[in-house]
């Protein structure tokens, strides 16, 4: 296969369409990260339909000293990843091509949703990544555009506005792609030195720190639910290494699934720890949130949730987070 490069929304318009046009919008700076969502696009799309991969580093969501000028610009390489990934066409248009006349006057705005967790340490970021979205959605007119989990609140609230303004088009998350060592795939990873790589790695480790007391308090409660609420249950409890959760089996039955609290706690020992590593990391939030509106869950909560942390290493800020599920109360 080989990739066809466009410049010009005119060229992209003129290009006949066959079957369902899968969009994979990308910064560039491409890794097996992108290259995975390149993939999914391919097998949505199908032999008979059309992946298209944007290519466009977008300055409106690029706050004041943040990376916009050193961000890798790689395009030849990006159009090899692109091709071997399976794409038909990468659109790689310039800041005047999508800005016209300058920047627009007329923005989409992320609202509260935007504001919160990213939207709070990055000011107006969301309402930046937004509006670029919902061009680049109008001017390649997919069937299903694909977006990385990495990037969760992004994720979230270009579900939203592809709801709440009608869009017409499927919007569908692939799940992150990780490192051996667990690090996540990041275009900003290679900014990273050796030393300071190892303390990146305690974003992930938090991740999977609160990961691991979730999965141990759900069977926990559900294997007390499961002994009737006498002396078996506490040997029960007992023989999976919860000896002073057995101490008072039947509190235990009635324990709130997953207890964010100890989610939290669990994540924020590992973040603590790194805060203490040369280099240092540097936390600008972990949270336990609500994908719908990325708010704080509460204790009782139920349904699926996000586990997210940001962070600075040197220079380098880096974000991540893992999707949890909270079982119903019985």
């Amino acid at each position: 296969m080989t990739t066809t490069l466009l410049r010009t929304a005119d060229e992209l318009s003129a290009r006949a369409r066959t079957g369902r046009r899968a969009v994979v919008m990308t910064m560039g700076a491409l890794h097996e990260g992108h290259a995975t969502l390149i993939r999914t696009a391919r097998e949505i799309a199908g032999e008979e339909g059309e992946v298209v991969v944007t290519v466009f580093v977008n300055p409106l969501q690029f706050g004041q000293g943040e990376d916009l000028d050193r961000y890798p610009r790689t395009l030849d390489a990006d159009l090899k990843i692109a091709e071997q990934s399976g794409a038909d066409v990468v659109f790689a248009p310039s800041v005047d091509e999508v800005y016209p006349g300058g920047e627009p006057q007329v923005r989409i705005s992320a609202g509260p949703m935007g504001e919160r967790l990213e939207g709070s340490v990055r000011p107006g970021h969301f309402d930046g990544m937004l509006t670029v979205v919902a061009k680049l959605l109008h001017l390649t007119r997919p069937d299903v555009a694909l977006f990385g989990q990495k990037d969760a609140q992004q994720l979230a609230l270009i579900k939203r506005m592809a709801r709440d303004l009608n869009f017409g088009m499927e919007i569908l998350g692939v799940p992150t792609v990780r490192e051996e060592d667990g690090l996540a795939l990041s275009s900003r990873n290679r900014y990273l030195s050796a030393e300071e790589r190892r303390t990146a790695l305690a974003l992930s480790q938090a991740l999977f720190a609160g990961r691991d007391r979730h999965a141990a308090q759900e069977a926990l409660r559900a294997r007390a639910l499961e002994v009737p609420a006498t002396r078996e249950r506490a040997e029960a409890l007992s023989a999976i290494g919860e000896s002073r959760a057995a101490a008072d089996a039947h509190a235990v039955a009635k324990a709130v699934p997953g207890w964010p609290g100890g989610v939290r706690s669990a994540a924020r020992l590992v973040l603590d720890e790194a805060a203490r590593l040369r280099p240092p990391l540097v936390l600008d939030y972990l949270a336990l949130v609500d994908p719908s509106d990325f708010t704080e869950i509460p204790d009782d909560f139920t349904g699926e949730a996000v586990l997210a942390v940001a962070a600075r290493v040197g220079t380098t800020r880096l974000i991540d987070n893992i999707p949890l599920t909270f079982g119903a109360a019985s």
